[in-house]
């Protein structure tokens, strides 16, 4: 088991999600003490909870819990930005969790763990030819900064050692086994393309190894 500090549960607060397409879904909401980075990471239990059980306990009790590590887009998930598929993944995630019992980790790490300001002037370097991976390059940043021990700590903080993990990217799955966590299986996401992010899409399917059908991703821009 690899060496780091457990986190603990801080506080637990009943939260009630009402999406723009009609969508809603009630849920309880996971802070934590000590965990790795400091960042304020939560985790949002998701299911239908058994009466005078808490979604907590639902969702620990399921065998194999549902879980998707989401990383935090401003630009996506708050304002629908269409540059990334962000905002479409967090949506779909949430009720696709509820659906079966599980949790979403959202996690503070902005931009692939460069920020934003930073990813915004990668934007910038994006608008004059480069890829999503060659702008954070070109920056002299990562192509990927993300590190999930935070997220190992939070799943462990809940009672979840094994699960099936709801992301197209075969890096986080990857670290949490690294981190000592069971993925039993790594489930794809939808496909949300537009015209604006069709080449940050193929970008990640050539560059990183994410599991999208890279034949469905076209476009005048795909190239």
């Amino acid at each position: 088991m690899p060496d780091f500090p457990a986190a603990t549960p801080r506080s637990r607060v009943r939260v009630p999600l009402r999406f723009h397409d009609g969508y809603s879904v009630d849920t309880e909401v996971v802070t934590f003490h000590g965990l790795a980075d400091g960042q304020e990471h939560v985790a949002i239990i998701l299911g239908n909870p058994a009466p005078g059980t808490t979604a907590t306990a639902t969702a620990t009790a399921t065998p194999t819990p549902l879980v998707r590590l989401h990383s935090e887009c401003l630009t996506g998930d708050v304002f629908g930005s269409a540059r990334c598929d962000c905002g479409p993944q967090l949506r779909e995630a949430v009720e696709r969790i509820a659906d079966r019992g599980g949790v979403l980790l959202y996690l503070r790490q902005e931009g692939r763990g460069i920020g934003l300001y930073n990813k915004l002037d990668a934007y910038a370097l994006q608008d004059q030819g480069l890829d999503t991976y060659a702008a954070n390059t070109a920056l002299g940043l990562p192509e990927d900064a993300r590190d999930y021990t935070a997220a190992a700590q939070m799943l462990q903080a809940l009672g979840i050692n094994s699960l099936d993990l709801l992301s197209n990217n075969p890096d986080k799955a990857g670290q949490l086994r690294d981190l000592g966590i069971h993925v039993r299986d790594r489930v794809p996401t939808g496909v949300f393309q537009n015209t604006h992010n069709v080449r940050y899409l193929r970008a990640k399917v050539l560059q990183t190894q994410h599991t999208l059908p890279l034949g469905e991703l076209t476009g005048r821009h795909a190239g």
